[in-house]
């Protein structure tokens, strides 16, 4: 399944994740740093959702409380529910 995620308090403006079988298939960021977006979707490929979150979630960009890698932790736990 395909999502779409608005992140907060970031550059990137949408994230969209696709995920089957609890595994990250594909993750896209709209705005943001394009090449280490790119970078971090390439490296979460094939990756487990949970695995992702853990990795990723309370990564902090410049003192903001967030970054796009917690912003896409977030959007996974979303859609984990």
């Amino acid at each position: 399944m395909t999502f779409e995620y608005i992140p907060r308090g970031v550059c990137s403006r949408k994230i969209i994740i696709d995920v089957e079988d609890n595994k990250v298939l594909d993750v896209k960021f709209i705005g943001g740093c394009n090449g280490n977006l790119k970078g971090i979707g390439a490296l979460v490929k094939g990756m487990t959702v949970d695995e992702v979150i853990t990795r990723l979630e309370g990564i902090d960009c410049n003192m903001k409380g967030t970054s796009c890698p917690d912003q896409l932790a977030m959007a996974l736990k979303s859609i984990n529910k």
